[in-house]
């Protein structure tokens, strides 16, 4: 049982430090996997986070917002997926809350969330 705990700790360490940080109001462009027959490509999915739920690695996911041709999109990513290629932060938002549900009911400039500016000082506290 122990060894078991071992191998994943050490698989999820190496896959986990490779993505960025981000949290709940940033925007991520994340790069995923699709297999369709024999081929396979590349697709990317860029949305504002709206969730990161789960504290355990294996079991971690967020799920990240797009709007596409007028009509909210969301998808679940796990954090742990072997089909995701690559998570991209694009901006760093300023909210305050952990879970931003209310923007599914927003439209139009009141969706817009305002991108956190890192002076030296900000960057220095944190």
């Amino acid at each position: 049982m122990d060894l078991i705990k071992i191998a994943e700790q050490a698989f999820q360490n190496e896959k986990a430090a490779s993505y960025p940080e981000f949290k709940a109001g940033d925007t991520v462009t994340v790069t995923y996997r699709i297999k369709e027959g024999d081929k396979e490509r590349l697709q990317k999915f860029r949305g504002v986070v709206i969730q990161i739920s789960g504290m355990d690695p294996f079991t971690k996911t967020f799920t990240v917002r797009k709007m596409a041709s007028g009509v909210g999109v969301e998808r679940i990513f796990p954090y742990q997926s072997p089909f995701i290629d690559s998570i991209e932060v694009n901006k760093f938002g300023k909210v305050r809350r952990a879970r931003i549900f209310y923007l599914r009911d927003l439209t139009g400039k009141k969706a817009r969330i305002r991108e956190k500016v890192y002076t030296a000082e900000n960057k220095e506290a944190e």
